[in-house]
C-alpha cells in the first residue's frame, strides 16, 4: 500500500509491505506406503494447490541459485517439470526436459541407470544443449541420487556446465547428494 500525506507543498510516501512467511513444510503431505510398503511419499500436491506456496517456493528456489547467469534449466520427468518451467521463465532461460524412453520425438542421447528394483533409462534431445552453456538441473525430490546423477551424465555428455543441482525436497537419510559430490547441490526442504 502507498499512502500520500500532504505536508505543505511536498508529499511524503509511506510504504507498507506485507510479507507472509509460509513454512512450505506445511504444504507437503506424507502418504504412507506409496508407491510401495514402507515408503513415506512426500506429496507436493497441496503446495501446487496454493498460489502463495508456489510463489514462495519459486522465490526461495531462485534464492538458492543466486545471481549466476543461466542459459538453460534442465528438469527431470515429470514432477521436475512443474518448477523447472517456472524457474526457466524467471531466469529468462530455456527449458530442457529429460524424459523416459520413447517420449521425445527427435534424436536423443540416452543413459541406463540402476534402481533398487531394476534398471531405467533417461533421454535428452541431442540438440537441446550447446557446449559451454550454464545449466541448472532441477527435480522435485533428491532421494537416492541415481536419477539425478544419470541426468548430470547426460548434460555433461553434451558439454554443458552444471552450475547447480536444485531440488524442492531432499531426503537426507538416503544420502543422494553423495552421488552428486562433484556438483553444487541445493535443496529447499529437507527431511
Amino acid at each position: 500500500k502507498i499512502n500520500c500525506y500532504n505536508y505543505s507543498d511536498s508529499c511524503t510516501f509511506k510504504i507498507t509491505i506485507n510479507f507472509i512467511m509460509l513454512d512450505l513444510h506445511n504444504y507437503i503431505r506424507e502418504i504412507p506406503n506409496f508407491p510401495k510398503e514402507g515408503i513415506q511419499f512426500k506429496d507436493i500436491t497441496p503446495l501446487l494447490q496454493s498460489p502463495e506456496a508456489m510463489k514462495t517456493a519459486v522465490s526461495q528456489l531462485l534464492e538458492l541459485i543466486g545471481d549466476v547467469k543461466i542459459d538453460k534449466v534442465v528438469a527431470i520427468e515429470s514432477r521436475g517439470f512443474l518448477f523447472g518451467m517456472l524457474l526457466a521463465e524467471k531466469l529468462n532461460a530455456g527449458f530442457v526436459p529429460i524424459r523416459k524412453p520413447g517420449k521425445l520425438p527427435g534424436e536423443t542421447f540416452s543413459e541406463i541407470y540402476e534402481l533398487e528394483y531394476g534398471k531405467d533409462t533417461l533421454e535428452i534431445h541431442s540438440d537441446a544443449l550447446k557446449k559451454g552453456e550454464k545449466v541448472i538441473l532441477h527435480d522435485d525430490v533428491l532421494a537416492t541420487g541415481g536419477t539425478a546423477r544419470t541426468a548430470c551424465n547426460l548434460v555433461k555428455k553434451m558439454g554443458a556446465e552444471i552450475v547447480q543441482c536444485n531440488f524442492l525436497i531432499e531426503l537426507l537419510f538416503l544420502n543422494g547428494r553423495n552421488k552428486l559430490n562433484s556438483y553444487e547441490v541445493a535443496s529447499l526442504l529437507k527431511y
